[in-house]
This record gives structure tokens, sequence and C-alpha cells, in this order.
């Protein structure tokens, strides 16, 4: 899957006549050798799952792209992140800013007219985060009049305002980060979104004893990897996503990152790879 560096020997040999400075073959690019990088899309503010902290990256996306690199060939050193934010990923995808974007990314028909996507390793479900102090929300259908936040280019806000509380006031974030600031200031009275990624946010150090989440999942969220329209990159991260599941890394990963924190659903997890690549 990697580009070959191919000897520049003869050109100094006619100019030096000399060998001996010169690489003799293909290099294999392996160990972070080659030149070639894979640039991967993810959230950059998402405790548990994509987290960067100066130059460190974690969080389970961050290990599942790891361990996909891996598979295809590309050494940790030559995997560079960048940060994909939620209204962007089908962008930066069509545009070759970004090779993959494992961020959270919910496989739906809409986006897959667009790209491809290698998956499902991750089903989530819709949840909501609220005060711990707040009794007054329970679930979907308890946000009359309430404050909902919600970020641009994501579709759960809209979901609960058109199934369950039709007389939610909705607010639009950036980031899910913003949202849980604004929750946490009184701005707005819950955030909705995936709950393993509101999980993540109730778990964080910094917001211990501060969040909850209330109610049960209300929808499935089968995250998968996104991918340009086309790439021959889309079956190989699936046989890929397979070998995660079936020795062990799934369960290593989510344990790693999310822990007590959150329990996907057993009857869609671990899911069924399949993807749908063009």
């Amino acid at each position: 899957m990697r580009h070959k560096k191919f000897s520049a020997c003869a050109m100094a040999a006619v100019a030096a006549l000399t060998l001996s400075a010169c690489s003799s073959g293909d290099d294999d690019s392996s160990g972070g050798e080659g030149d070639e990088t894979l640039t991967v899309g993810i959230k950059f503010d998402q405790p548990g799952l994509g987290l960067q902290k100066g130059s460190e990256y974690s969080g389970f996306d961050v290990d599942v792209a790891y361990y996909v690199a891996d598979k295809l060939g590309y050494s940790e050193d030559q995997v560079e992140f960048v940060q994909s934010v939620t209204a962007q990923r089908e962008t930066m995808l069509e545009n070759g800013q970004v090779d993959m974007v494992v961020a959270t990314y919910t496989m739906n028909e809409a986006r897959e007219e667009q790209i491809d996507f290698a998956g499902p390793y991750l089903v989530a479900g819709q949840g909501l985060l609220v005060k711990e102090d707040d009794d007054s929300i329970t679930g979907p259908d308890s946000l009359d009049g309430k404050n909902l936040c919600s970020v641009s280019g994501a579709v759960p806000a809209q979901r609960i305002k058109d199934e369950y509380s039709t007389g939610v006031q909705l607010y639009e974030a950036s980031t899910y980060s913003e949202c849980v600031e604004l929750l946490g200031n009184g701005t707005i009275d819950a955030v909705t979104t995936d709950d393993s990624i509101l999980a993540g946010y109730a778990d964080a150090p910094e917001y211990e004893g501060k969040f909850k989440l209330v109610g049960e999942a209300f929808s499935e969220e089968p995250y998968g990897i996104g991918l340009p329209n086309g790439s021959d990159k889309c079956e190989p991260a699936n046989d890929a996503l397979n070998e995660m599941i079936e020795d062990g890394s799934w369960d290593k990963f989510l344990e790693e990152n999310l822990g007590d924190a959150y329990t996907p659903d057993p009857s869609t997890n671990p899911p069924e790879v399949g993807g749908s690549c063009s």
C-alpha cells in the first residue's frame, strides 16, 4: 500500500563513479522509514474516543486508526492525525485533505452517496447529557421548553425535535466540547449525541461529578471509517476491522479507553463488519 523509494544510484554513478553511498534496491518503508504518510481525521476534543493533548493522541478511535493503519502497512510514525470537525468530514475526504476519517462517524445512506465506509467498528446509540443535579430531564420526550445543544452537521438534536419534544429549543455549536462547556455554565440544559461520546465527557477528570447520562439510548449509530469514494483501502480496512474484533483488540481498546464509563449494547456489539465500499 506504500510508495517505494527508487534508488538514485545510477545517476550518482555517472556523476561520481561510486555507488558506495547509494541504496541498492527498493525500500518497503517498514518501520516508518518510507516517505508516505497516512493522514487520518479524528476528533481532538472527545475524551475516551479522540483526544489531543500536546503532541499525544488517545482514545478508542485513535487505537482503531493505528490498528488499521498497521494492517495497511503503515507504522505509527507514518500516521498523521488532523482534526476532523463533524461538518467538514465529507469535504475533507472529497478534497483529499485526509486519507480516512475515524471520528465517531455514523454510517448512513446520505453519506454513502458521497464517500465509502469500512465498518462498522462500534454501534453506539443517541443519548442525553445533563447536569448531575438535574432531575427534570429523563429522556428525549422531556425536553419541551429546554435548550438542547448539538453540533453543526449532526442530526441528533433535530431528531429529538421532530420525534420526541417539538417544543425543545435547539442550539448549534461547532464542537461537542463547546456544548459541554455551555452545559456546565448553564447556557443550555442538555447535550445530545452518541452515548459513547457523552460517556467520555462524563467520565473525564475535569468533569468528575458534574454531569450524568439520562434515559436509554434511542437510536443505532454504526461508526465507520470514512474513505474517499472508490478508495482501494476500503476492503483492506474492512478486513483489518474484522481481525481487530477476532483477535481481542476491540475489547482491549474499549476497556482501556472507556472502561466502566460505557458499555455498548451487546445486541449490536461487537458489530458485524461489512462496509459500503464502491
